[in-house]
């Protein structure tokens, strides 16, 4: 299983939680009945959240001029432990997280959120640990240091 460590781009893998999602939903139909509008006003905020909180993530890894391609956390260039990297170390990630969250009340289908969970799942195993690997190699007590401040997700 090792073998999809940093091999799927994580949106991607969003994009296939999404869908599965929504197939869940077409499929079964005992949806909660919320009329669409109040979901709407609902989902919006919070994936606007998810969308600038991912956002902040990759302006700050633009601004040391550090690599953010998912697949490739060896050519880091930067620890980048600033802005909204002091609450959470995977804030692009977290926000494709919060994304699929507000994915979830729009579809009114509370098994969707098991969508949520595998990514978060699959991000832990296959992603996020081999970025720590590496990361852990390029900056050594640096990033352990940060690990021990910063929590993974929130």
């Amino acid at each position: 299983m090792n073998g999809l460590n940093n091999r799927i781009p994580p949106p991607l893998i969003a994009f296939l939680c999404a869908l599965l999602m929504w197939l869940g939903a077409q499929q079964w139909s005992f949806n909660l009945q919320v009329a669409f509008p109040w979901r709407l006003g609902i989902a919006l905020p919070i994936m606007l959240l998810g969308v600038l909180l991912s956002m902040a993530g990759m302006r700050l890894f633009k601004q040391v001029r550090t690599t953010f391609s998912p697949l490739k956390p060896q050519k880091a260039s930067a620890l980048v432990t600033s802005g909204v990297y002091q609450y959470t170390r995977n804030p692009m990630y977290l926000g494709i997280a919060v994304v699929l969250l507000a994915w979830t009340l729009l579809l009114a289908w509370p098994p969707a959120l098991l969508g949520v969970v595998g990514f978060v799942l699959y991000m832990n195993r296959f992603q996020i640990s081999a970025e720590e690997r590496a990361l852990h190699a390029l900056f050594g007590q640096d990033f352990a240091q940060y690990c021990a401040r910063v929590r993974r997700w929130v």
